[in-house]
């Protein structure tokens, strides 16, 4: 995995540049020493890191404005930062770039219950906007098992999901307005708390985009009000393509649950060993199907969907009796990811989308990668909208490991998108997947993002080396290709 080359004329500004960046941001608002760079190193992909050149944490949309319009004006690249929980790659910082961290925009703005709708700075976790309106019956529906620590800017770069993103969407079916800072340094607002305009879909473009548009400074979300009632149940399988034929069962009647995961054998182990919340353990995979809404409704569409369970060939059936009962089932949930890593010394997390009917061929195909490898391999889903999150388990100090790994995790994108998926589903492309992105793409959509880039960041500096393959200069995507002698087109007009 390769990145931009460093530009050596930027690192030899670098002293003129810290004192450019203390003027702007003073205090202790800039980091240049080399061991406290350190903690800025990487995110939640560990496999590579690089110290920044510099990090500076603003605290204003002022001191933003001037930190990206400087190094706009002097050619530095910026990396925008957020919670650092990005799992592919997407905060690496550059050796010649400034890391930009939005730690410090941290404060709930408004919580406006009458417009249902919440606006906090980017530094906000994710969970904290629950916490913030539970006591008025609200909540904030994505929710990563990172929710915890993972920021709302860093949402909306990635356009997150989480486990109720099957009945309730994603991080842009509940975003609706952010402020935004372009490298030019020039201030924008997209959206806010009026319904969707009637002109382009500007916000759809910057949630996702993977902090090479803007910086956002300031997110309008959408709270939700709390069901009346909410009720999951355990359902256990001798075999996972029974589960996958019992989720799309389940879809097939018309019902969408709040929340429909599953996971395999390997990941229901680690996690009853870390949470000990009474998993089956003889069983190859588990779902966990929620459903939410009035009671009575709430408890007929339960044994609709037990009965479905049942037909499909459930072993095990477990009812959620109360709210205690309900959260613990979903505490070995969402701590899969670190269970994981109590049963590997290092492990990789995928993330690619597939359709529901190609499940069974999927994961079969996967267990086949997985001994030809000979690496082991944990699966963890939401399964109600293909969203797979295979974790390749290996040992970084065996020399070649952490390749074979990468390889095994190209291969398992590679086949999502075969069987008419998507590399991504919620993680961001990042480096991670970055050079995957001719798998799904051709040259002609690849160049047409490029241009939507530059229209954003005409020099390139936001982010660079991620999510594309080859990034093109701005001025070389405006040239006409001309290939012995003849334009392509030639029979059309040229003005």
């Amino acid at each position: 995995m390769q990145m931009p080359e460093p530009d050596a004329g930027v690192i030899g500004r670098r002293r003129e540049l810290i004192a450019a960046l203390r003027a702007i941001v003073p205090g202790e608002g800039v980091i240049a020493d080399n061991a406290e760079l350190g903690a800025y190193e990487s995110d939640g992909l560990t496999a590579y890191r690089q110290r920044p050149l510099v990090v500076v944490l603003p605290e204003t949309v002022a001191q933003v404005s001037a930190v990206l319009a400087y190094c706009h004006a002097h050619g530095v690249k910026v990396v925008p930062r957020g919670a650092g929980t990005s799992l592919s790659g997407g905060a690496l910082p550059l050796a010649d770039g400034v890391l930009l961290g939005l730690s410090k925009f941290n404060r709930i703005l408004d919580l406006d219950y009458d417009n249902r709708c919440a606006v906090v700075q980017p530094g906000v976790t994710n969970l904290a906007i629950t916490n913030a309106v539970s006591h008025r019956g609200f909540y904030y529906a994505p929710d990563p098992s990172s929710q915890i620590a993972c920021s709302i800017g860093g949402n909306v770069a990635e356009n997150s999901g989480g486990v109720h993103c099957l009945k309730y969407g994603m991080t842009t079916n509940n975003l609706l307005g952010v402020e935004l800072v372009l490298m030019t340094g020039e201030v924008v607002r997209l959206g806010g708390k009026h319904l969707d305009p009637a002109a382009l879909d500007l916000l759809g473009v910057i949630c996702g985009s993977e902090g090479l548009l803007g910086v956002v400074t300031e997110v309008t979300v959408r709270i939700l009000q709390s069901p009346e009632t909410q009720r999951a149940l355990l359902l256990g399988f001798r075999e996972v393509e029974a589960a996958g034929a019992c989720v799309a069962q389940v879809i097939a009647e018309g019902i969408i649950p709040a929340a429909m995961e599953m996971m395999d054998r390997p990941a229901i182990h680690a996690a009853e060993a870390f949470v000990n919340v009474g998993y089956p353990l003889d069983v190859d995979a588990l779902l966990i199907v929620e459903l939410d809404g009035p009671p009575a409704e709430v408890d007929h569409l339960i044994e609709v969907v037990r009965g479905i369970g049942v037909a499909c060939g459930a072993c095990t059936v477990q009812l959620s009796n109360s709210e205690a009962e309900r959260k613990a089932f979903w505490a070995g949930r969402k701590a899969a990811f670190p269970a994981v890593g109590r049963i590997s010394p290092d492990y990789y997390c995928m993330d690619g989308t597939i359709p529901r009917r190609a499940l069974p061929q999927v994961l079969q195909r996967i267990r086949e990668l997985s001994e030809s490898y000979g690496l082991g391999v944990a699966n963890v889903f939401h399964a109600g909208d293909g969203n797979l999150h295979p974790m390749v388990l290996y040992d970084a100090n065996i020399p070649g490991q952490l390749e074979e790994a990468e390889a095994f995790g190209s291969d398992i994108l590679t086949l999502c998108v075969e069987v008419g998926g998507v590399l991504t589903g919620e993680h961001g492309v990042g480096v991670e997947k970055r050079d995957l992105m001719e798998v799904q793409f051709g040259p002609a959509d690849l160049e047409q993002q490029q241009r939507l880039k530059c229209a954003f960041d005409d020099q390139g500096l936001l982010n660079p080396g991620k999510v594309f393959p080859q990034l093109c200069r701005c001025a070389e995507l405006g040239r006409m290709h001309i290939h012995r002698g003849q334009v392509r087109f030639p029979e059309l007009d040229r003005f």
